[in-house]
């Protein structure tokens, strides 16, 4: 993927990245592109250690189907340099999966960010900073006005700061999956449909 492609045929794209590329990540990409859908915002996900090839997790993918979001037609693939480079902003659903993936193209330092800090980050920022913000399209300057909050939003305590892995564990620990996902993805969401 090239960042200056992306930028012409689209609004932006975005990485969401996890573990497994089963649970979380699927899920946040799939209801993510359904909330952004006719923006031109393009959402893909990837996983720090994918179990290539399947599908969404059925506790994950059962969840989707009740908020009416598609679970069909994916399939996990491993986080790449590629596609970091490619993408204008990475969610991921941790900081340990940041520090995984900004390795890998360390330009990601200005453009991504663990799910709860963007979250918290972007509800302190206006429509008026993400159009002053420098950026190539939306979604840049949606990461661009989110940085420039960084030092000004006190940081959540690092317990805190985390999606829970729902993989091989009961029902519930995707049922709260889905409540702490659903506390920062909202900020999320305004932002980048601008």
């Amino acid at each position: 993927m090239d960042r200056g492609v992306d930028a012409n045929a689209s609004s932006g794209h975005v990485l969401i990245v996890c573990t497994g590329n089963i649970c979380r990540s699927p899920y946040i990409e799939r209801v993510l592109a359904q909330e952004l859908a006719g923006t031109g915002v393009t959402v893909a996900s990837a996983g720090t250690g994918a179990l290539v090839g399947a599908p969404i997790d059925p506790q994950s993918a059962s969840r989707l189907e009740s908020v009416g979001a598609d679970a069909k037609g994916f399939a996990a693939q491993p986080v790449t340099r590629e596609l970091v480079a490619g993408a204008d902003l990475v969610i991921t659903a941790t900081r340990d999966h940041l520090s995984q993936v900004v390795p890998l193209h360390p330009r990601a330092l200005r453009y991504g960010f663990a799910l709860h800090d963007l979250g918290d980050l972007l509800a302190a920022v206006t429509p008026a900073e993400i159009d002053a913000a420098k950026g190539d399209n939306h979604v840049a300057r949606v990461a661009a006005a989110a940085i420039a909050k960084r030092g000004v939003v006190n940081p959540r305590l690092p317990k805190d700061s985390g999606v829970v892995d729902p993989y091989r564990q009961p029902p519930q620990v995707f049922d709260q999956m889905v409540v702490e996902i659903s506390t920062s993805l909202p900020a999320v969401v305004k932002a980048l449909r601008g």
